[in-house]
């Protein structure tokens, strides 16, 4: 799925040269569920910029389903973000004025689909999510897990092969990072490729593999033998909480979609 190189990425600041990446070599195969980890300016979000084709390495190489990525020009980048990756990060970047299922359908609009297939498809991704029941409702009326969930099935509404979340639970609660990581987890279950970018060593526990970053360079690359799991955790959050924050129709829909869901395609 994902092979990288020696892949090496140096910034110019002023007169000074950065290297944030220092040679790394990484395969991620398909089905797997990676937590990229490591401190602040250790050269994971410049990683997973490369692999989400938003920059281009400085040297090595990097293949995507087995075509070589690296160095693409600029509009072939733009056609394999389209297709092949999505991407969800720490802010929801939600259109506020839209509902949910026309926030979904935004990546469908060049596609060259009918708008009943636009919506067709992102009926079914907001489905699998768990939010079924929330489609006609606008961001200000959800809550933040509900909002990071319209954006993951925004994300997969193009049938990605890869899904790169950055810190896609920067903004939640504990209980709601749960939610999310329940969603991730499920998805993955499924056969979806996930590289999740994290700080927070918690988060990545759910993972079933880490590496960590380290000055540019990986020091530690493991796969875990029992990964946490977030519906437990969550059930278990949710049990201790004094007001439950959903309601009953959520918890059907959530049960449907999280624990049930339709299989990725």
């Amino acid at each position: 799925m994902v092979e990288l190189q020696d892949l090496t990425k140096t910034y110019k600041l002023g007169q000074t040269r950065v290297r944030a990446l220092r040679g790394v070599s990484l395969e991620v195969r398909r089905g797997e569920f990676v937590a990229i980890m490591g401190p602040s300016g250790s050269g994971k979000s410049t990683l997973m910029n490369l692999v989400g084709c938003l920059d281009r390495p400085t040297s090595g190489e990097y293949r995507l389903t087995g075509r070589t990525v690296s160095r693409m020009p600029a509009d072939e980048l733009a056609d394999i973000r389209n297709q092949k990756i999505g991407f969800v990060f720490q802010g929801f970047n939600l259109l506020a004025r839209a509902t949910a299922l026309k926030n979904v359908v935004m990546p469908l609009m060049y596609a060259g689909l009918s708008r009943g297939e636009q919506e067709r498809r992102a009926r079914k991704m907001l489905q699998l999510v768990g939010l079924g029941a929330r489609m006609n409702h606008k961001p200000a009326e959800l809550s933040g897990g509900q909002q990071q969930r319209v954006a993951i099935a925004r994300a997969l509404v193009n049938n990605p092969s890869l899904l790169l979340a950055d810190e896609p639970t920067g903004n939640l609660d504990s209980h709601t990072s749960l939610e999310i990581l329940t969603v991730l987890q499920a998805l993955n279950q499924r056969g979806l490729t996930i590289m999740l970018v994290t700080h927070e060593a918690d988060i990545a526990a759910y993972a079933k593999r880490q590496v960590v970053f380290r000055d540019g360079r990986i020091v530690r690359d493991e796969v875990m033998a029992a990964p946490r799991s977030a519906q437990a955790d969550w059930l278990a959050s949710r049990q201790t909480r004094q007001t439950p924050q959903v309601t009953q129709v959520e918890r059907a829909e959530e049960s449907k979609g999280i624990e049930e869901g339709s299989s990725h395609e």
